[in-house]
Parts: C-alpha cells; sequence; structure tokens
C-alpha cells in the first residue's frame, strides 16, 4: 500500500525537464528555452530608481498644491476681510 501511495503521488521526470514530451506542442526543451531568450522584449531593469524619481515628483507635487490651495485660503481670506 505505501508502495502505491509512493508511485501514485511521484512527480515524473517530465515536469524536470529530464525527459522530452512526444505529445506536446514544443518537442524539444532547449527550442523552447531559445524562444524565450530571443523574443524577450527590453524591459528597464532599473526600476528601483525609476519608482524613487516617481515618489520624489509625487512628493514635490504634493507640497506645490498644498502651497497653491494656502494661497487661494490667503486670498479668499483677504478678499472676505475686505468686505467688511
Amino acid at each position: 500500500m505505501l508502495r502505491f501511495l509512493l508511485n501514485f503521488c511521484h512527480r515524473p521526470a517530465l515536469r524536470f525537464g529530464l525527459r522530452r514530451d512526444r505529445s506536446g506542442r514544443f518537442r524539444d526543451p532547449r527550442f523552447v528555452s531559445f524562444l524565450n531568450e530571443t523574443n524577450r522584449r527590453s524591459v528597464d531593469t532599473d526600476l528601483h530608481d525609476a519608482v524613487l524619481k516617481g515618489r520624489k515628483l509625487m512628493k514635490n507635487l504634493f507640497r506645490l498644491g498644498l502651497a497653491v490651495g494656502g494661497a487661494w485660503v490667503m486670498l479668499e481670506s483677504a478678499k472676505a476681510l475686505s468686505v467688511f
């Protein structure tokens, strides 16, 4: 019974790439890896710096918004006080 369970749960060598799949769409795993290597789009590998630049930009935009909002409140307050 134990041997049956071990055989039942055994992962075939096909999943590990040790044996070729005769029924698969691509029969040679080297061909698949070749396609994977040659058809890749160029990706910006310096993503961390791009994230930091984006955070800095958002922080500066937030500060600019606060400054413009504060100036608008002061202007409207001055107009309201000049009426009285």
